[in-house]
C-alpha cells in the first residue's frame, strides 16, 4: 500500500454552502490539459468505471472516460483486468452509499493481487467531510479522491498517484465554475444527455446536492446549442437536457431563459428532446407554451411533489404549497393535454403525521401521476433535516411507503391499460434485460416497451402495436 497521502484539497460543508449571487461563473476552454511526460501513460492499459445515481452522474462518467482514453486507456467490462477502477458514487440515498462503501471493500483482494491497480472514488460522496475521512482512515486500497468541481484535473491527479507513488486527495468546495470543450465517451450512438447548467441554490433541508454540486450556474446557450447541432448531424436521434434545476436556466447569466432555449433547440430539428429535472417554483407559463408547441419536445414532465402536506412542504423548504403545486398541475394539463406526469415522493419525513401521510395520498389520487420514484427518508449528514427528530418509525415507514407504491401503481396500470390496441412510436435501445429475443425502448412519453422486433432497428424510432399493459411496462409488436 502507499505510505503517504498528497491532500491537495479536501471537502467543506461550509464553504460549499456560500453562494455569491452577483458572481457569474468563470467559462474555462480547452480546460483538460495532459502533462507532456505523461501523455499515452494509458496505451495498452485498460479502464472500468462503475456509476451510481442520476443522469448527472452518467454524463460525468462519460467524460472521465473521455480523458481516460485521451490518455491512451481503453475500456474494459470486468474489474478483474482493469488497470485503474473509478467509481462515481451517489449521495442522494443512505443505501446508495452502502452499495459503494460494498464495492470499495470487495476491490481491496484485487488490489493485493495487483498492487499497480488504481483505485479512484468521485462523485457526490466525496464532497462530504465524513466520507473522505472514512476513505483516508480505512479503505487504503483507494489511491484517488477527487470531486465533481474538479473532473478536468484527472490526468495530473492520476499522474501524481502513480509517478509520486502517493495517495491522493483533491476535493474542491466552491460554487464551481464551467469547463467547456471536455473529451466524452457517450455511451449512446442515439441518445444523448447535454448538461445545460449545474449545480443548486434552492437547499431543500433534506438535500445535500446542493452541497456537493455547487451553485447554480448555466452554460453559454451557443456552447450548449453548437453541442446539439453536432449531435444532429452525427444522427442522434434524442437529446436530454440536464440540470439540479433546469428550470433555473439562464437566471445567473445574461442569455436566454430555460423556454427560450428549449424553442432554440427544439429548432435545430433532433427528433426527440427531453429535460431533467424540474422544480415547480421555476416552472413558468412561457416553458407551458413552448412544449405545447413543439411536436419534438417530449410530452413528459418530472414534476418532484416530495409530499401532498403543506407542513411537511414548509419543513422540508420545497417554496410551495400543495395547492399552487395542484395548480400548476392544472394549469399544464389543460395547455399539454395527452402530457405524462411524473414525480418524486418521500416518506417518512421528520414530524410527518398519518393525516400529513394522508394528504400526499390524496394529492396522488387527484393528479393520478403515470409513475413515481418513491423514498423512505433517510438524513443526509450536514443537511438541516438531519438536526431534526427523526420520529417517525422504520415500521411506519415501511407501511406507508407499501401504501403510497400501492396507490401511485393502481393509477399507473389504469394509464397504461388505455394504451392496448394503440400504435406508439418507440426509440429502440436494445434487447431486454430480462429476454434477448424482445426488443426494448421508450415511447415519446417515456413509457418502456417490450416488443417483438428486427434487431437492426436499434436507434432507430419504429411503430409498435401494444398488445398487453402491464403496471410498469407496456408489450407490443413492431409494426409497419
Amino acid at each position: 500500500m502507499k505510505k503517504y497521502t498528497n491532500i491537495i484539497s479536501s471537502p467543506n460543508m461550509k464553504l460549499a454552502a456560500v453562494r455569491d449571487l452577483k458572481k457569474n461563473p468563470e467559462y474555462e476552454y480547452n480546460s483538460v490539459v495532459i502533462p507532456e511526460d505523461f501523455k499515452n501513460y494509458g496505451v495498452n492499459k485498460k479502464y472500468f468505471i462503475r456509476t451510481y445515481g442520476c443522469q448527472g452522474n452518467l454524463r460525468d462518467s462519460e467524460v472521465i472516460a473521455g480523458i481516460l482514453r485521451e490518455l491512451g486507456y481503453t475500456q474494459t467490462d470486468s474489474v478483474d483486468n482493469a488497470d485503474i477502477i473509478i467509481l462515481n458514487t451517489c449521495c442522494v440515498r443512505e443505501n446508495a452509499e452502502k452499495k459503494v462503501f460494498g464495492e470499495i471493500g470487495t476491490l481491496k483482494s484485487l488490489k493485493q493481487k495487483n498492487p499497480g491497480l488504481l483505485i479512484g472514488v468521485c462523485g457526490c460522496m466525496v464532497q462530504q467531510e465524513h466520507i473522505v475521512d472514512t476513505l483516508l482512515s480505512k479503505y487504503q486500497q483507494v489511491d484517488l479522491i477527487f470531486g465533481t468541481h474538479n473532473i478536468h484535473q484527472l490526468p495530473s491527479l492520476i499522474k501524481d498517484a502513480v509517478l509520486a507513488n502517493e495517495r491522493v486527495c483533491s476535493v474542491l468546495s466552491n460554487q464551481g465554475d464551467i469547463q467547456e470543450d471536455l473529451p466524452s465517451c457517450r455511451e449512446s450512438t442515439y441518445k444523448a444527455w447535454v448538461n445545460i447548467m449545474y449545480g443548486c441554490n434552492k437547499f431543500c433541508t433534506y438535500c445535500i446536492v446542493p452541497y456537493t454540486r455547487g451553485k447554480e450556474r448555466s452554460r453559454k446557450s451557443v456552447d450548449i446549442l453548437n453541442e446539439i447541432k453536432q449531435l444532429k448531424e452525427m444522427g442522434y436521434k434524442e437529446v436530454t437536457l440536464l440540470g439540479q434545476n433546469v428550470n433555473a436556466y439562464g437566471k445567473d447569466i445574461n442569455d436566454l431563459s430555460f423556454a427560450q432555449l428549449m424553442e432554440q433547440v427544439a429548432l435545430i430539428g433532433i427528433d426527440r428532446i427531453r429535460f431533467t429535472t424540474s422544480h415547480p417554483w421555476d416552472f413558468s407559463d412561457e416553458l407551458i407554451d413552448v412544449i405545447a408547441k413543439y411536436p419534438n419536445i417530449m410530452k413528459h414532465i418530472q414534476l418532484p411533489v416530495q409530499s401532498g402536506d403543506d407542513e411537511i412542504l414548509r419543513l422540508m423548504g420545497r417554496r410551495y404549497d400543495s395547492k399552487q403545486y395542484l395548480e400548476l398541475v392544472n394549469k399544464i394539463r389543460e395547455k399539454i393535454p395527452n402530457v405524462s406526469l411524473t414525480t418524486d415522493i418521500i416518506v417518512g419525513f421528520p414530524n410527518e403525521t398519518e393525516e400529513a401521510f394522508n394528504n400526499t395520498l390524496k394529492l396522488c389520487e387527484e393528479v393520478k401521476y403515470d409513475s413515481a420514484f418513491t423514498f423512505i427518508y433517510s438524513p443526509r449528514v450536514g443537511t438541516p433535516a438531519a438536526k431534526m427528530k427523526d420520529n417517525v418509525s422504520m415500521e411506519t415507514k415501511k407501511l406507508r411507503f407499501n401504501k403510497l407504491t400501492a396507490t401511485i401503481a393502481k393509477y399507473e396500470l389504469l394509464k397504461y391499460k388505455t394504451y392496448e390496441n394503440k400504435i406508439v412510436k418507440v426509440l429502440v435501445d436494445g434487447p431486454s434485460k430480462k429476454n434477448d429475443e424482445i426488443l426494448s425502448g421508450y415511447t415519446e412519453d417515456n413509457k418502456l416497451v417490450n416488443f417483438k422486433g428486427d434487431i437492426s432497428k436499434v436507434g432507430s424510432i419504429v411503430n409498435v402495436k401494444i398488445t398487453k399493459a402491464k403496471t410498469y411496462t407496456l408489450e407490443g409488436e413492431e409494426v409497419e
